[in-house]
């Protein structure tokens, strides 16, 4: 009878516990998930107040830390801050285009997580020109159209982005100014090669972007404004190409992206 008893208290005991550590699984599974989630938000935050201070490098290291999320949100910040790092002076051009490489790789795992996340679509086809640069002309060209399609999946998913509108007006302004030997290329790889104008590119770029976004925001991107004074020169309206350009001059640069413009 002792024996019984004590096998039943014992395995009350145990019991008991089993059930606290149950329990406090069950707590601990809980507050890791919320952790989790916190986490991810921090990270962000933290990331985009290194991104608006410059902190190209620092940014860097910061998210790489998180290559192998799932999260669509950190993993296009990644994409931008490899692409940012790469530009900088101080990266060999050996490192330059591995992170080139790992820009688009990472804007593409970005849109394999969301599909509709718009700053992946962005990303995704910025970083897809930038790796042109190292596959030859053939392949630059032969991405276009799927850069463009990026850029206008961008602009469906958020039509108040200025920066994937100025993107597509880049994208006019390079077949604008594209040389013959190029269209000749274009011309093999399409059945309808892409095409534009200056005067398209000044109607997309000028009147959607700047007629709804300009009072509000005049000054968002250097970049923008350089190609600006460009299209007017173009154009020969040296006035407003004046305008724009001394504007691209006087932006206080930050990246240096800036600097170069």
């Amino acid at each position: 009878t002792q024996v019984l008893r004590k096998s039943l208290q014992r395995g009350v005991v145990l019991s008991t516990g089993s059930f606290l550590v149950y329990e406090a699984h069950k707590l601990i599974s809980g507050f890791a998930e919320v952790h989790a989630s916190f986490k991810v938000g921090d990270v962000i935050e933290q990331a985009d107040y290194l991104y608006g201070s410059g902190e190209t490098e620092k940014l860097y290291r910061l998210l790489v830390q998180h290559k192998n999320s799932d999260d669509a949100e950190l993993l296009w910040r990644l994409a931008r801050s490899s692409r940012d790092l790469a530009q900088l002076g101080t990266t060999s051009a050996e490192e330059k285009k591995k992170l080139t490489y790992d820009s688009l790789e990472y804007a593409k795992k970005a849109l394999e997580k969301n599909e509709s996340n718009f700053a992946a679509h962005k990303w995704y086809g910025i970083c897809l020109s930038d790796v042109g640069d190292y596959e030859g002309i053939k392949t630059k060209i032969g991405n276009a159209v799927i850069i463009k399609e990026h850029f206008q999946r961008a602009i469906e998913l958020n039509p108040k982005d200025a920066t994937t509108i100025h993107l597509i007006g880049i994208w006019c302004y390079s077949f604008a100014e594209m040389p013959w030997y190029q269209r000749k290329i274009a011309a093999t790889l399409f059945a309808t090669p892409p095409t534009s104008t200056f005067q398209e590119y000044a109607a997309n770029s000028h009147l959607k972007l700047f007629s709804c976004l300009y009072a509000a925001d005049p000054n968002f991107y250097s970049k923008n404004l350089l190609f600006l004074g460009k299209t007017y020169l173009k154009l020969n309206n040296k006035k407003m190409a004046l305008l724009w350009l001394s504007k691209a001059k006087e932006y206080p640069a930050q990246t240096e992206e800036d600097k170069q413009v």
